[in-house]
């Protein structure tokens, strides 16, 4: 955890520990969100007071910060909680990091070519419809083909 004087001012004035909707507000997530990490294990016990409302620390929002940041990078829940348990272990290798970092470039990079084919395939089917008062439409048609091929537009094209 970073020192007190490198923690932004709003932070440091603040009294802790704080209510979910404030650790919430200071890391950037709905207090929803808050509550699933929570059910998830991914967030250590949170102390509770006597009528049950939960009581988050600096730690604990800063691990928020930290879960939605992984989220933000598109890391997946599984991910994170390895990302978390290294970050926790003072003792990891940064070549385990960087593992996980690498495989999720190599989802990024999977998911991103299957998109420009969606994109591809979508694009086809737009310049083969008219786009005028007729009521026969290509982009339709190949929707509701049940046996078409879903990475190729090759009904619609000219």
């Amino acid at each position: 955890m970073a020192s007190p004087s490198r923690k932004p001012a709003a932070e440091r004035s603040i009294a802790w520990p704080v209510s979910i909707s404030k650790a919430a507000q200071l890391a950037g997530i709905s207090a929803r969100m808050a509550r699933h990490y929570e059910s998830l294990n991914l967030l250590p016990h949170v102390n509770r007071t006597d009528s049950g409302y939960r009581l988050y620390t600096q730690s604990d929002v800063h691990t928020l910060s930290f879960i939605r940041r992984s989220r933000d990078l598109g890391f997946s829940m599984e991910e994170i909680e390895n990302l978390l348990n290294l970050w926790h272990d003072k003792q990891r290798a940064s070549s385990s990091v960087k593992e996980i970092a690498q495989k999720h470039i190599e989802t990024l990079r999977e998911r991103i070519a299957a998109m420009k084919d969606m994109e591809r395939s979508l694009q086809a089917l737009v310049h083969s419809c008219h786009g005028d008062q007729r009521p026969d439409c290509p982009i339709l048609d190949s929707l509701s083909d049940p046996n078409a091929d879903p990475d190729a537009a090759s009904c619609c094209k000219h």
